[in-house]
């Protein structure tokens, strides 16, 4: 299986890299694995339209053509990022402002509002960090990946994620906990 990871996290001396080399441990090397580092990559997120570049033609923006390619490749893709302010961090969503475009991800059929979702068949997997309370991040800001994993993904491109795994309240974790959920990760791609 070809697998692709999008990690963003603006360095590897953290949780977040700990978890992205657990994943990269624990995938079995029968696998070809690539892996796109938002922050190390220097991505643009910024997202803009002018007389050159229009809206229509993304899908063809020679700058996010290798990215787009990493995904058709991919059969798997998992995503690994903090939650900040309740959300994706906004590298990774000029990722997907500038990567997950019409006529590559989804494309709408002439009077249609439905989507047809052109990255059917491929899954993936979310991880998540944040510094919020379970509970607080479960019953009163429900997004924490949600809208990743519903909207875009499945409802949009046709990608079904297959597990979501948070860590919630970092701040207040102990270094137990972190283990503990660096295990669970561990366990989790070692029978992907």
């Amino acid at each position: 299986m070809n697998i692709l990871i999008i990690y963003s996290y603006p360095h590897h001396d953290s949780l977040n890299g700990n978890i992205l080399d657990t994943v990269l441990q624990s995938i079995d090397k029968q696998h070809t694995v690539t892996t796109i580092d938002l922050y190390q990559d220097n991505f643009n997120p910024v997202l803009y339209f002018d007389k050159v570049h229009r809206r229509r033609d993304l899908q063809f923006d020679p700058e996010t053509q290798a990215y787009r390619d990493a995904i058709t490749h991919s059969d798997h893709i998992i995503f690994i990022f903090p939650i900040w302010w309740s959300g994706m961090p906004a590298i990774l969503k000029g990722f997907i402002d500038r990567v997950f475009v019409q006529n590559f991800a989804y494309a709408y059929a002439p009077k249609k509002l439905i989507p047809i979702k052109l990255l059917k068949g491929k899954t993936a997997d979310i991880i998540v960090t944040h510094d919020t309370p379970y509970l607080f991040a479960k019953l009163v800001q429900k997004d924490y990946g949600n809208v990743l994993k519903k909207q875009i993904l499945a409802d949009m491109c046709g990608i079904k994620v297959n597990k979501m795994l948070s860590l919630p309240n970092v701040k207040n974790s102990s270094l137990n906990q972190r283990q503990q959920f660096l295990k669970k990760v561990a366990n989790y791609f070692l029978k992907l």
